[in-house]
């Protein structure tokens, strides 16, 4: 029996923190247990389908055996029961979600090196893969998407950072776990700072 590849695993992990975020941004919004799970569902994996649609990577991964799909309802399962016994902090959501921004921008990002695409597209590819769940939660939640939301502290920016410090270990040289995990510190690094110290980019006001 193989061991799983680096990738899937990381691909585990994103999705398992991913789905916890999902049952977290339900919290007061009056969402039964079925809305929670799909919530859960397309946080987890919104980020990955749209990665594998755009390099026409099909089926998408969460499509190609049943552990992912597991993984994501456990997680969401044991984090709805969880929050109905214990107050978990607002922080507890920032962070998770730091954690499955990392991690999925570590995916896209060397899928993309994987498949040879230019370091733009790589970086772009690793970008939409960390944010694109987040958004689809946030939306389907009635809320302004966190990396529209300056108060949000840094998120895209970080996601973005992180890709191209990725890739550019990459091109020079450096191993798949030496750019995975400095671009998943990097992003996490720079997210948890900016909630600690209301770290944002300027926002647009038109005069």
């Amino acid at each position: 029996m193989s061991l799983p590849s680096p990738q899937l695993l990381l691909e585990h992990f994103g999705v398992f923190v991913s789905a916890i975020t999902g049952v977290l941004a339900a919290r007061g919004k009056k969402i039964d247990l079925f809305g929670v799970l799909v919530l859960a569902l397309v946080t987890a994996f919104g980020g990955g389908t749209v990665r594998d649609v755009l390099v026409g990577d099909l089926p998408v991964v969460w499509l190609r055996g049943p552990g992912l799909l597991i993984n994501a309802t456990l997680a969401a399962l044991l984090t709805f029961f969880a929050a109905r016994f214990w107050k978990l902090p607002h922080r507890a959501l920032l962070v998770a979600d730091a954690l499955a921004l990392a991690f999925f921008t570590m995916l896209g990002t060397q899928k993309g090196v994987a498949l040879h695409f230019s370091p733009p597209v790589a970086v772009l590819l690793g970008v939409v893969t960390g944010v694109a769940g987040g958004i689809a939660r946030d939306v389907l939640t009635s809320e302004v998407p966190m990396v529209f939301r300056p108060e949000i502290r840094l998120y895209a920016t970080a996601s973005l950072c992180g890709a191209v410090a990725c890739v550019g270990l990459h091109d020079l040289g450096a191993g798949d776990s030496l750019t995975t995990l400095t671009g998943a510190g990097l992003v996490l690094v720079l997210r948890l700072a900016a909630i600690y110290w209301k770290l944002s980019l300027p926002v647009f006001e038109a005069r």
